[in-house]
């Protein structure tokens, strides 16, 4: 099988399975206990949290470690809005999130909280004058996603960040796509709270961070929680933590020779489907280079992701946490697209291992869909 839905998740690095290996031969004990085996654990477990706080250029103390992206999302958002309830009940976000960011503000406002879902422009862009125009004196939180999980798009966190920081207005970001692919310094992108995911940097499954500025004043939604400072219940997996830091080093690391592999099949891919811009078009701007999102103007995405899996190719038809739920991606209609053409979404995402030769054999596998003139309904 040829992988192309790196965005969707990662294997795992053999570092990282290593490293895993180590840590739970060498450190068994739960952090928790107070005999020597957990206090080695701890140990380890501290280091980790130093490790990580330092690749965000953030504090130590701002590190919380969860099961991954979605949970770190559901967490930060919840916590800081219960912080900060006592000065307003609105809250600002757009569409294009990850649905655990928009279940977070879903269940918040069967709380009575008030959101508001900033307009998106057709390039899957916010404007900062909008999001400006949508605070108000009672505004506590704005979430606003780094890198878009369906199309790419990469938003102007600095920018947002220092409008919100300049209004004394909390900012969660989403950076589960970004880490490990673009630089994220957590003080020069004026970021209070972002979520990240292990799996998505050659990590293991069930595992994710979530950094939360130690000045930003936050409440757990769990009563009587003690591990992590109350941020999170449950022994904490300490292989599971290692082995995420492990990767999330080397993705740092390797992230610049990386972004040039993706720009290089991007503009490949670009070439190839040129010729049918009338039958595919590429969606969104500013992309990632790693995420390329398209439409197709006559057949059914999950059609052409079955046509790719039957000739041993892994695409998808969006976000992998949208599967099973009627609606289509999110991130589609709010660009704009009709529910018929958000149907129409494929997306491929490109990893280390990404070649041109798996590119050409996509190319092969999707032609006689993209020769099609006539739009018919598949």
């Amino acid at each position: 099988m040829i992988y192309l839905d790196y965005a969707a998740t990662t294997p795992m690095r053999e570092e990282a399975v290593e490293t895993y290996i180590q840590a739970t031969n060498h450190f068994p004990g739960n952090p928790s206990s107070l005999h020597d085996t957990g206090s080695e654990a701890e140990d380890l477990f501290s280091t980790c949290k130093l490790k990580l706080a330092e690749l965000l250029n953030g504090e130590k103390n701002g590190i919380f470690f969860t099961s991954g992206g979605s949970e770190s999302n559901d967490l930060a958002i919840r916590s800081i809005v219960k912080g900060h309830a006592h000065r307003g009940r609105h809250i600002v976000t757009s569409k294009l999130e990850h649905p655990s960011v928009l279940g977070a503000f879903s269940t918040l406002e069967e709380e009575g909280f008030r959101i508001t879902y900033l307009p998106v422009q057709p390039d899957g862009l916010i404007s900062l004058s909008v999001i400006e125009q949508n605070i108000t004196a009672h505004t506590i939180l704005v979430s606003i996603q780094h890198v878009n999980h369906e199309i790419g798009t990469t938003q102007h966190i600095q920018e947002i960040g220092a409008l919100l920081k300049s209004k004394r207005i909390p900012f969660h970001c989403d950076c589960v796509q970004s880490f490990g692919k673009l630089p994220i310094d957590v003080k020069q992108l004026n970021v209070d709270s972002l979520s990240i995911s292990s799996h998505k940097v050659g990590g293991p499954k069930g595992v994710g961070a979530v950094y939360i500025n130690p000045n930003l004043h936050w409440e757990s939604v769990y009563k009587l929680a003690t591990h992590q400072q109350g941020f999170r219940p449950g022994t904490i997996n300490v292989p599971g933590i290692a082995s995420f830091v492990t990767a999330s080093k080397i993705a740092i690391n390797e992230m610049t020779d990386h972004q040039q592999h993706y720009l290089l099949l991007r503009k490949k891919w670009t070439d190839l489907i040129q010729p049918y811009s009338k039958s595919i078009t590429i969606e969104g701007a500013q992309q990632l280079p790693s995420i390329v999102g398209m439409t197709s103007s006559n057949v059914q995405g999950q059609l052409l992701m079955l046509e790719c899996n039957r000739r041993q190719l892994a695409v998808s038809t969006g976000s992998a946490c949208h599967i099973g739920q009627q609606n289509p991606a999110t991130t589609m209609t709010a660009i704009g697209k009709t529910v018929d053409e958000a149907n129409r979404f494929i997306r491929i995402s490109f990893g280390p291992n990404t070649t041109e030769q798996h590119l050409d054999q996509l190319y092969e596998a999707l032609l006689p869909y993209l020769q099609l003139k006539n739009k018919i309904a598949l």
